[in-house]
């Protein structure tokens, strides 16, 4: 029997790429606003927090290409300030407002406070470079940082179109090293989607490891001797772990998951919706159209009636007990695999991690206080990435996985169904055409016709983010990803046609690149 078994925790951060410089404000840049005041600030907090402690964890998280490229990007950086001035002006009104009222006016005061620490932490400590303090994490041995395809674009379903995936890993890779200056050892497939044809460009990548939902590793073959507890050697190199459903279902279920607890704060009541358009006026930039503002009173209470101010004590208190919960399931769930291997068990535990306090408001408390007790309170296992149990166990089984994903049932039916079905030709047709323009112009020396090569992979790129195909399939935000699906191409072909002729239109080009500005150093010749 093993001596310990083996957890790793894995945050998969990402938002699609929403920068709007033809609109002074544009909402579904809060996406991005939204995530860094609740999640992305807090998790830095609450991370750094332990280092200052000494507590010796480590943990894996995914920045994709997209976020990393908004988190850098000096125009969001400067709406994202005036969003949180917004918000701080707004917390000091809710200070008068709930003067009347002991139990509002604790909540007011509460988010006051946070608001200005994160204000002081994005400006003052953190000199408006998250990428760069979660690269600081990695430096010191606590992060293990990973990459994913370039625009989160859903490979399987180009799987016909090598070139195409291909250049979605390549110019990965090639952003990440930009930015924490190293070669990526692990990736996160968008949608943990795999098919076999994957491994081969991962391995040419000289990506090391995977994650695939449970299924397309117990599909494998052969089945593997350890399930899902152990990693698996690929034919094409690249090792695949896979996630344990049973600890992600306590965390992210909405029946039976933590966030559901009837002292956590709710997400959806929030004060945006609650008061008047003319109290609000001067936090929301279109005086008509209601938004989230983050300051949210009421805690989830139940499913029925009336809501219950939030509590914050009785929230954390909940959070120690569900953190405790869940260090004690790990431990039991990782003493029983041991009894049954010949090596150590690992449990990976892999999640969104928007979840950590955007939807659920006390998660990155929670993350804190289980690695905390993970490391203290229990002997049965050690917190780990999966990079480093590779190299301390390098003799796996070879196993050939399945296709899968960890969309609804498994495969692909989230992402290729009536609602956004129509999208794929067009994709497949863009797709072609790259490579068809990467290799008709491959000894160019045009810098023109560079710039436009990249331009068009640009608008491709984004034109395949997955998020698309997701938010038309939910009806969530429908309208504003199907005209980004038909943006995109239209410029893309519009490109197309005037490389093929010969006629470039430097205006044009140039107010492309102007509205998509990511991937400065984009290499299109991944496309050959």
């Amino acid at each position: 029997m093993a001596d310990y078994g083996y957890l790793a925790l894995l945050l998969h951060a990402h938002l699609p790429y929403v920068r709007h410089p033809e609109h002074e404000d544009f909402l579904e840049e809060d996406w991005l606003y939204e995530a860094i005041t609740e999640t992305y600030l807090p998790l830095l907090e609450a991370l750094w927090r332990m280092v200052d402690d000494k507590i010796p964890f480590q943990l894996t998280l995914s920045l994709t290409p997209t976020l990393c490229h908004m988190l850098r990007d000096p125009l969001l950086q400067g709406r994202y300030s005036r969003y949180l001035e917004r918000s701080l002006e707004l917390a000091r009104r809710e200070i008068q407002r709930t003067a009347g009222d002991p139990q509002a006016s604790e909540i007011a005061a509460f988010y006051l406070e946070r608001l200005g620490r994160m204000h002081h932490a994005y400006h003052e400590r953190w000199k408006r470079d998250l990428v760069g303090a979660f690269a600081q994490l990695q430096n010191l041995g606590f992060l293990e940082i990973i990459t994913c395809a370039a625009t989160h674009g859903f490979l399987p379903l180009m799987e016909n179109f090598r070139e195409a995936v291909r250049a979605q890993i390549l110019i990965a890779c090639d952003d990440y090293r930009a930015h924490f200056g190293r070669d990526p050892r692990g990736i996160w497939l968008p949608e943990c989607a795999y098919v076999a044809s994957l491994g081969e460009v991962l391995q040419e990548a000289n990506l090391r490891w995977f994650v695939l939902d449970s299924h397309g590793l117990m599909f494998g073959n052969p089945r593997p001797r350890y399930a899902i507890y152990a990693p698996c050697f690929t034919p094409a190199g690249p090792a695949a772990f896979a996630r344990d459903r049973d600890s992600s279902r306590q965390v992210w279920s909405a029946e039976e998951g933590y966030p559901g607890d009837p002292a956590y704060r709710d997400f959806y009541r929030d004060i945006g919706f609650d008061l008047s358009l003319d109290y609000l006026r001067d936090f929301l930039p279109d005086a008509q159209t209601r938004r989230f503002t983050g300051l949210k009173y009421h805690r989830v209470t139940g499913r029925q009636g009336a809501k219950e101010l939030y509590h914050r004590p009785w929230a954390m208190g909940a959070v120690d007990h569900h953190a405790g919960h869940f260090m004690a399931s790990r431990a039991a769930q990782i003493a029983n695999l041991r009894a049954h291997m010949n090596m150590p068990p690992i449990v990976v535990s892999p999640f969104d991690a928007e979840l950590f306090g955007h939807w659920w408001f006390e998660g990155p408390e929670f993350i804190e206080l289980f690695i905390r007790k993970a490391v203290h309170d229990q002997q049965e296992f050690r917190l780990t990435t999966p990079g480093e149990y590779l190299r301390q166990h390098d003799t796996l089984q070879l196993v050939a996985p399945s296709a899968s994903s960890w969309g609804h049932k498994g495969y692909w039916e989230v992402w290729l169904d009536e609602s956004n079905a129509w999208i794929y030709p067009h994709l497949h047709a863009a797709a072609r055409r790259m490579t068809e323009m990467a290799r008709a112009h491959a000894q160019t020396t045009s810098p023109l016709v560079e710039r436009t090569l990249a331009q068009l992979a640009r608008e491709l790129l984004l034109a395949q983010a997955s998020d698309w195909a997701f938010l038309m399939k939910t009806g969530t935000a429908r309208a504003y990803a199907t005209k980004r699906t038909k943006d995109h191409l239209l410029r893309f072909h519009h490109l197309h046609e005037q490389l093929e002729a010969d006629r470039i239109d430097e205006a044009f080009l140039a107010n492309c690149e102007w509205r998509d500005n990511l991937f400065p150093n984009l290499n299109w010749r991944h496309y050959l």
